[in-house]
């Protein structure tokens, strides 16, 4: 008869080799084999140089109380995502076949789990046990993806899915608490006992995600600027964060956002803000901008089912925002003169550039072609050119085109600062814009909370000079905040509360 401690021996022997360590030829993963204990055994494999994962696995299903699957796995702690694009080989056998990404509290057969699910058929979920034993639940995404991420940012479990060509989308998000350690990787099942799938696995990307840390709590300052003496006058402070001031065209008013929702304001007499109704419309950001007639707003919001920032109207005194751009995102930055018109930035298979459409809405003319990030498109009030800022040079520059996209011209040649926004005055002969100090952040992002500056240079062309050092950047000028006189030009400054 064995001793107790030479069975127990084995049994451990066992189990490590049935979740085999991958530290040699197991890319990113640490272990891989069944979970429940199919039938069929699966397989691992990790080609170093097309650095492919290819999974073959069975498995009656991974759905109910409990599964049956082959995994290849890490152990993680903390947020994360993991991106792949995924293919099953061959048409299979079962319709319900899945292959996919997850994160799963244990090696147990009827652990609480999280995948995105690609199926057989095309069907893509975020499949979930919310609780040890209990039945798995999904949310559905769309079908036809085949790049899939899943992340974990502290209890929230999300994923996005894109095709080849399109930018991910985020299609499914669910709260659900894990372990700070837990298992996450690559899954393959073939929803039959008798049946073995192989799935190849590549473009892999993995991230650990920095623990999220709450923005620091500001004081917004609206205030205006008086270019020619430099002079700066208080509006109003605000004890949350504001952004991006609007002038209206007849002087009345001040326009900005603040928490998805628009509101307008006396620049010489302020009281209490007033809202703007947009209806629906309550995730706007800080890209919105007046008609020169003042009968419209056009703005960018970011609908809750699409997360994107899609381009509407609305009427300047509140109202049921019309649609105008179907794909997103697009961010708005210029109406024409006529009100015709709209100028916008959006991202178009993986690069932004600038666009217009009829502000009725329409077919959307692309501008630019430059790689990275063109931004800011702005009518001068003449409308024969769109002023817009350009990485393509290596510094954010500001530059100026005809209407109709030509004669792209660089009109900055700063090499100290990135400079962004150029707002034309309303009578054509200066234009503002904010500048970042070279260093500070990459060419390509305009972040908050950073030392910048307001610079000032001819319409025609000249060097800039500064008229304001402040603290702010996103959110200070986004959209054009010129006063009609051409004269005062209001903006955003902003402080961090200890």
């Amino acid at each position: 008869m064995k001793s107790f401690s030479f069975i127990k021996t084995l049994f451990v022997l066992s189990l490590s080799l049935f979740f085999m360590s991958a530290n040699d030829g197991g890319g990113i993963f640490e272990g891989y084999g069944d979970v429940g204990d199919p039938a069929l055994k699966g397989s691992f494999n990790y080609n170093e140089t097309t650095k492919t994962y290819t999974l073959t696995g069975a498995g009656i299903n991974l759905w109910a109380a409990s599964d049956q699957f082959y995994f290849a796995w890490k152990k993680e702690t903390g947020d994360f995502s993991l991106t792949t694009k995924v293919a099953f080989e061959g048409k299979g056998v079962d319709l319900h076949r899945k292959i996919g990404v997850m994160i799963r509290e244990s090696l147990t057969s009827d652990a609480k789990y999280a995948d995105i699910a690609i199926h057989g058929d095309g069907l893509t979920s975020l499949q979930y046990r919310p609780v040890k034993g209990q039945e798995t639940k999904e949310v559905v995404g769309p079908k036809g993806g085949n790049y899939i991420t899943l992340e974990r940012i502290g209890n929230k479990i999300r994923m996005k899915t894109a095709t080849d060509k399109a930018p991910q989308d985020v299609t499914g998000e669910i709260e659900l608490n894990f372990p700070e350690t837990c298992y996450i990787g690559f899954f393959i099942g073939s929803h039959n006992p008798d049946v073995v799938e192989k799935a190849y696995f590549t473009n892999v990307e993995y991230k650990k995600i920095p623990s999220f840390t709450p923005p620091p709590k500001v004081t917004s300052v609206l205030e205006i600027l008086d270019v020619n003496s430099g002079n700066r006058k208080v509006v109003k402070e605000f004890a949350n964060q504001i952004e991006a001031p609007n002038w209206t065209p007849d002087g009345k008013w001040l326009v900005y956002n603040s928490g998805g929702k628009l509101y307008k304001i006396s620049p010489d007499k302020p009281g209490e803000p007033v809202l703007i109704n947009t209806d629906y419309a309550t995730n706007c950001n800080n890209d919105h901008v007046i008609s020169a007639d003042g009968k419209f707003i056009a703005i960018s919001n970011s609908p809750v089912e699409t997360r994107r920032s899609h381009i509407y109207t609305v009427p300047f005194e509140g109202g049921i925002p019309h649609l105008i751009t179907v794909l997103g995102p697009s961010y708005l930055h210029g109406i024409s003169p006529n009100g015709k018109t709209l100028a916008y930035c959006a991202d178009r298979n993986g690069n932004y550039d600038i666009y217009t459409i009829p502000a009725e809405g329409g077919r959307e003319v692309r501008l630019t072609t430059a790689e990275d990030l063109d931004d800011g498109p702005e009518y001068s009030p003449d409308g024969k050119h769109i002023w817009f800022n350009s990485v393509r040079s290596g510094l954010m520059q500001v530059w100026r085109m005809k209407a109709d996209g030509s004669e792209q011209t660089q009109m900055t040649f700063d090499e100290t600062r990135n400079s962004w926004f150029p707002h034309v005055s309303p009578d054509g002969k200066q234009v503002i814009f904010i500048t970042y100090t070279k260093g500070d952040l990459k060419p390509n992002e305009h972040l908050a909370n950073k030392n910048v500056e307001l610079r000032l240079m001819p319409a025609a062309g000249g060097e800039p000079k500064t008229v304001v050092k402040l603290f702010g950047g996103q959110g200070t000028i986004n959209v054009n905040s010129w006063a009609p006189d051409s004269k005062r030009l209001a903006f955003v400054s902003y402080r961090i509360n200890n």
